[in-house]
């Protein structure tokens, strides 16, 4: 079953046309990349599904329903959840708090402490603030805080921007052992080689096109697209690690 499906979906800043016809589908308990270079149209399509920008043509539809039009908060109520690149913690609050506030108008919301079981470290946090959490701190709060809404489907925009590799492996985990327990995910990320151990199906991006659709495994056999759009050089047999 399709969880998303994107057809043709046009979007623009003021006059300036930045997605064209961008197609593409997510099925439920799949885990998909969306991968380019800066500027390739990502975040603007991500933004775009979760009624952040509205496109000006195209059909966007969440379980069979069309969502293009709607606004960004009832998206998220029917279960569609945006973690943004800027994560929006609320600094002054503590991580209980930032949960509880954002379980408030879920209707189907987790137990914080079954939050915490998926975040030990959160739990160790509960009464820190915001602003004191360290950057992976924070990236988990940003998570959790999407998942105490037992979300339909999670759209992290660049989960791992600017975290030390050791805390980009601790996240990688994470989001691997969410997708096993059947987290439907679509993840936009710098970091091809993260991204790549997380998705099983791939999107790429050019300037606000899409250039390449396929599995993982057709990606890495396809070095004219790896490294002409992502910049990847991988030599044969590679192991693909964050």
């Amino acid at each position: 079953m399709s969880m998303l499906e994107v057809e043709a979906i046009n979007s623009f800043y003021g006059d300036s046309h930045v997605l064209f016809d961008i197609s593409l589908r997510v099925d439920e308990h799949e885990v998909v990349a969306l991968l380019g270079r800066n500027g390739a149209g990502k975040t603007t399509t991500l933004k775009t599904i979760a009624g952040v920008l509205a496109p000006r043509s195209g059909e966007i539809r969440f379980a069979g329903t069309p969502i293009q039009g709607l606004t960004s908060h009832v998206i998220a109520r029917r279960g569609l959840q945006l973690v943004p690149e800027e994560r929006r913690i609320f600094i002054t609050l503590t991580v209980e708090e930032n949960l509880r506030l954002a379980a408030l108008n879920a209707e189907n919301r987790r137990p914080v402490e079954e939050v915490f079981e998926i975040f030990p470290r959160l739990r160790e946090r509960r009464r820190a603030t915001g602003g004191t959490l360290s950057g992976g701190e924070q990236q988990m709060l940003a998570i959790a805080r999407a998942l105490i809404r037992s979300p339909r489907l999670m759209l992290l925009d660049e989960p791992f921007e600017g975290l030390a590799p050791v805390i980009v492996e601790e996240l990688v985990a994470l989001c691997g052992r969410l997708a096993e327990a059947g987290a439907t995910i679509v993840i936009v990320e710098q970091d091809v080689r993260a991204a790549l151990l997380l998705a099983r199906r791939v999107y790429v991006l050019n300037n606000g096109h899409v250039v390449f659709e396929g599995t993982r495994e057709a990606l890495l056999a396809d070095p004219a697209i790896t490294s002409r759009y992502l910049g990847l050089e991988l030599e044969a047999g590679e192991v693909l690690e964050p």
